[in-house]
């Protein structure tokens, strides 16, 4: 009889998870194995083959047949929108005066502890989530018109509030979404109907060391290629193609160079596309091709959120908190036609710095939101030339701490701070204008620091626990 105790176990277990899986859709599915070695070998096999799996990626995925996608147009591709800049072309008429009750509030919808921010696709939304009930980080599709689920995709992985703990905003070119988790787990779904095509667990086949605040990297997809930065044992950036899971490239981390919480930003200098990416121990450059160009460590602070920001001419800015500053480099070929970045001039916390948003370039000038410790001005909006020269800050009656900010194309600014006052303003080389303030969470919101996604009329924002969807234009 004792022999039979297993065996009755393991069959009613599995009668139990056939009945939670009926009501599953159907989906491809890829099989999690290390990628066969080409001829030469690649860098990640070694450290792949010794990791062990604990992580089923391919994880269990349910959908909301009755919840249709939404007619809301437009795309927000991820992190900072089409060009990674925060500047909203595509905002449409922005109403400049608000009701008494502030923008008209849409829908709202509850959400795990965190920041991330969704990705914007044909009339959907797609945002990474944390499941604490269930133990798991979880891909939800919902309808933009409502906030309604429309389907999710969750796979099992423990992990521990720490300031929140999604943070990363999802990628979409509207076939493939691909999102970051906490623990450093690259998934990547069909957007059209959530099926699975591949996931990598970062840390075990890349040697990864997962950051201070958890993951705080947002991936990017250009021409059917998701550029990811493991900063690992081998690989310090990798392609990834997102229809079969191939690794396109793999660039050697010749400079241990450690994951940070900053993103890939791309830019193009001498005609050449490269992704700008500050790690853990400097600054690289790297082609599309994987192709390693330049290296500098003349910024390296020991936490580094704020992602590079390109300006024209070869240049981008790089800012941190915790007294850092920033620092101005060019980017240009020598001599000898070999890369180069080298600093134009830095920036102490007081003049121009960031704790933990990217500052923004737009119409020529450069704005950011000054960290605690940032003297008189702290957290004021703050804005300077390229060349270094700080034209204003906001006051002392308009503060943002770790807020985000997002811009139009017409220079109308919407800030959020801690709390979830929501502001909105004129900014340009003249000054900053308040236009309207609204306490949106009735000052009770939570560590708003999600960055904000600005599309044809509708303002995208959260708090640490909740999702809004505001009318703020026609």
């Amino acid at each position: 009889m004792q022999h039979l105790i297993p065996i009755l176990t393991t069959g009613l277990s599995a009668l139990a998870a056939g009945v939670v899986l009926n009501g599953w859709l159907s989906r491809e599915t890829v099989e999690l194995g290390v990628r066969n070695a080409e001829e030469e070998g690649s860098q990640a096999e070694a450290v792949a083959e010794a990791a062990e799996r604990e992580t089923d990626l391919a994880g269990c995925f349910k959908a909301f047949p009755d919840v249709p996608h939404g007619s809301f147009a437009g795309q927000w591709q991820g992190f900072r929108g089409a060009l990674r800049d925060n500047v909203a072309r595509d905002a449409g008429e922005i109403f400049t005066e608000w009701p008494e009750g502030g923008p008209e509030v849409l829908w709202e919808a509850a959400v795990g502890d965190g920041h991330a921010m969704p990705a914007v696709a044909g009339g959907c939304l797609y945002l990474l989530d944390y499941d604490e009930a269930r133990g798991g980080d979880m891909l939800v599709c919902l309808n933009a018109d409502t906030g309604a689920m429309r389907w999710e995709h969750l796979y099992a992985v423990k992990t521990k509030r720490n300031h929140g703990i999604s943070r990363t905003v999802a990628a979409t070119d509207g076939d493939a979404v691909v999102t970051l988790g906490p623990q450093c787990h690259a998934l990547c779904l069909s957007a059209t109907n959530g099926a699975y095509r591949w996931g990598i667990d970062m840390a075990a086949r890349y040697g990864t060391k997962v950051p201070l605040w958890y993951t705080g990297q947002c991936p990017l997809i250009e021409n059917g290629v998701a550029v990811l930065v493991p900063a690992g044992t081998n690989v310090l950036m990798c392609g990834i193609d997102v229809n079969t899971g191939e690794t396109v490239f793999e660039t050697p981390n010749a400079h241990g160079i450690g994951m940070s919480h900053a993103s890939v930003m791309p830019m193009t200098v001498d005609g050449v596309r490269q992704y700008v990416y500050a790690g853990l121990g400097g600054i690289v450059g790297v082609a599309t091709n994987g192709e390693a160009l330049w290296h500098t460590a003349a910024f390296a602070p020991s936490v580094v959120a704020p992602s590079p920001v390109p300006l024209d001419g070869g240049r981008f800015m790089m800012v941190a908190g915790y007294g850092f500053g920033g620092a101005m480099f060019r980017v240009s070929r020598n001599a000898s036609g070999a890369w180069q970045a080298e600093v134009l001039y830095k920036t102490d916390k007081k003049r121009f710095a960031c704790e933990q948003q990217s500052p923004i370039f737009h119409d020529g000038l450069l704005y950011t939101v000054l960290p605690s410790d940032g003297g008189g001005d702290r957290q004021q909006l703050v804005c300077m030339t390229p060349e270094g020269e700080r034209l204003w800050a906001s006051g002392k009656d308009d503060l943002f701490g770790l807020g985000p900010f997002v811009v139009t194309a017409d220079g109308l600014m919407f800030l959020l701070n801690d709390a979830g006052t929501l502001t909105l303003a004129r900014v340009n080389r003249d000054g900053y204008r308040r236009l309207a303030r609204h306490a949106l969470m009735d000052s009770n919101g939570r560590d708003a620091w999600g960055p904000m996604v600005l599309l044809n009329g509708r303002l995208f924002l959260r708090d640490s626990t909740r999702l809004f969807c505001l009318k703020v234009g026609k």
